[in-house]
């Protein structure tokens, strides 16, 4: 398994904090058109520029070709993923940055003490959720995998140890669109969540299978930090579903712990949950737009992509789709954010 520390410390990261504007890492290499392919911002966040470029979003296969890849799935968990098609295409027509890595709880502890933002399961004081190694989700009205919420939980605390390059998580949709608003009004440059087009097109970097890395379940062994025999033995009633690898993680694991994908995005698939800024529509790829989709004008849940270190392997896929209200916090929900590009548009057919 490769294993990549962040560059940044939190030090470097808080010393940034007298910088106006992003700064360019020391050796990155320009693109052809003078911006150069990653920057650093204050928080440490690395930035790294995601061409422009075209591709086939969603899932062509069917049910009956989904159940050879993934044996031992109920037929309806199939039936279920219709909102991935029809499988269509998309040009992304402007370049775009995007953070190599997930938001961590260190940069977001950066962010709270610069912008004295309170987090929503803070705020509204009913808190968020949690692991607890005595609690049993059969004998829960919802039957949820976590306890909450509680005031005992938030991104301080989800219940399992995190260290400060561990991605943060139970924070909201809103608590994300707080965060890319105070970076863009501090460094001039327009931060935001990417929009689910930008989101799977990232997560692609050029391939068309299942995974980034491949269209089997086990290729995820490589790259992504979801659920497997090390998580198992904490939900025995799941265990058929997991992973049948160990990469030494129970719960989350440090960004950038396994191998990046193409366009060097590490952990598009797994670790945690990350909020896109589209509504959800299940219709809505019928409709979609070739170029740049914005997704629907409204909508009552917002979509989170690419699975978690809980997630089982056929929902931590490319074209797989979830979602949760905007004041949701979970402890398998996080952020990555993408910041605009000022190059110029692919020409129009």
């Amino acid at each position: 398994m490769r294993r990549s520390a962040l560059l940044p410390t939190l030090a470097l990261a808080l010393g940034l904090c007298a910088c106006n504007a992003s700064f360019l890492a020391g050796g990155s290499p320009h693109s052809h058109d003078g911006e150069p392919a990653l920057l650093i911002n204050r928080l440490g966040m690395q930035m790294q520029r995601i061409p422009a470029g075209e591709f086939v979003m969603g899932n062509a296969a069917t049910p009956t070709e989904m159940a050879t890849l993934f044996p031992g799935y109920e037929r309806r968990r199939l039936e279920e993923l219709a909102d991935e098609t029809p499988a269509h295409r998309v040009r992304i027509t402007r370049p775009f940055y995007m953070a190599r890595h997930e938001v961590t709880v260190g940069q977001f502890r950066a962010f709270l003490l610069a912008s004295g933002h309170v987090p929503e399961s803070i705020a509204d004081g009913s808190g968020g959720y949690g692991w607890r190694a005595d609690y049993d989700p059969a004998r829960t009205a919802r039957g949820d995998a976590f306890e909450g919420r509680d005031p005992r939980y938030s991104w301080r605390d989800p219940g399992f140890a995190q260290g400060d390059e561990h991605p943060v998580v139970n924070v909201t949709w809103n608590d994300a669109q707080a965060l890319a608003g105070w970076l863009s009004r501090m460094e001039g440059r327009h931060y935001r969540l990417p929009t689910e087009a930008e989101w799977e097109y990232a997560c692609r970097a050029g391939t068309r299978s299942q995974y980034h890395g491949g269209d089997e379940p086990a290729s995820l062994a490589r790259v992504a930090n979801v659920f497997d025999a090390d998580a198992a033995p904490r939900w025995p009633q799941w265990a058929a579903f997991a992973l049948p690898t160990h990469d030494g993680f129970a719960f989350t694991a440090p960004v950038g712990s396994f191998a990046p994908n193409a366009f060097g995005l590490f952990d598009m698939h797994g670790n945690v949950w990350e909020w896109t800024a589209d509504w959800h529509d299940e219709h809505y790829y019928a409709r979609s737009p070739l170029d740049d989709p914005p997704g629907p004008a409204e909508g009552s849940v917002k979509v989170r992509r690419g699975g978690s270190w809980h997630t089982w392997p056929l929902y931590a896929r490319c074209a797989y789709r979830n979602w949760n209200s905007p004041g949701t916090r979970y402890t398998l929900v996080g952020i990555r954010l993408v910041m605009d590009d000022p190059g110029p548009p692919l020409n129009a057919e």
